[in-house]
C-alpha cells in the first residue's frame, strides 16, 4: 500500500475554522501539487479529505471524487487518520488531505520517531509505502514534495 499524506494548501484567516477557504496562493499550491501527483499515483487510488473547506478545496485540485471523513477534521489525532486510511491493510493507494499537527504526527510515527510535532509545510506531500521484505514489515519514505520546489 502507498499512503500519501497531503497537508491542505494556504488558507484565509478570519472565517470559522471549518469554513476557511484557500487563498489565491493556496489555489496555486494545490493545483501545482495535484499536477505533480497525477502522473505518479499508482492505480487504483482513493482520495480522502477532512470536511474542512480548505482541505476539500485542496483535494478537488486532484479530483472531485473523494471521501469526506469527519474523523480527520482539524484536531484529530494521527492514529485516527491512519485508521481512516486503513493503513497498512488497504490494497489501493490512499491520499489523505488533512491538517497540522495530525499530518506531521502521522509522518513522525510512520518514520519510527518517538517524538511528535513534525512540521509540514502547507500543501506539502509525504509519500509512504508499506512492504514486507525478508519477512520483515517496512515503511519506506518514497517522496517528500513541497510546493515551493515545483
Amino acid at each position: 500500500m502507498d499512503l500519501i499524506l497531503w497537508r491542505h494548501a494556504d488558507a484565509e484567516f478570519g472565517a470559522a475554522d471549518m469554513n476557511r477557504k484557500l487563498t489565491k496562493k493556496g489555489i496555486k499550491q494545490a493545483k501545482d501539487m495535484a499536477d505533480w501527483l497525477k502522473p505518479r499515483i499508482p492505480k487504483p487510488w482513493r482520495l480522502i479529505s477532512s470536511p474542512a473547506d480548505r482541505a476539500k478545496e485542496t483535494a478537488r485540485a486532484l479530483s472531485n471524487m473523494m471521501d469526506i471523513e469527519s474523523e480527520i477534521a482539524p484536531g484529530s489525532d494521527y492514529l485516527t487518520l491512519l485508521a481512516v486510511a486503513n493503513w497498512p491493510e488497504s490494497e489501493t493507494t490512499t491520499i489523505v488531505v488533512a491538517h497540522q499537527p495530525t499530518i506531521g504526527d502521522a509522518a513522525a510515527y510512520l518514520m519510527g520517531s518517538k517524538e511528535r510535532g513534525w512540521s509540514v509545510r502547507k500543501s506539502a506531500v509525504l509519500w509512504f509505502s508499506y512492504r514486507i521484505r525478508f519477512k520483515t514489515e517496512q515503511v519506506v519514505l518514497r517522496a517528500v514534495m513541497n510546493p515551493d520546489l515545483l
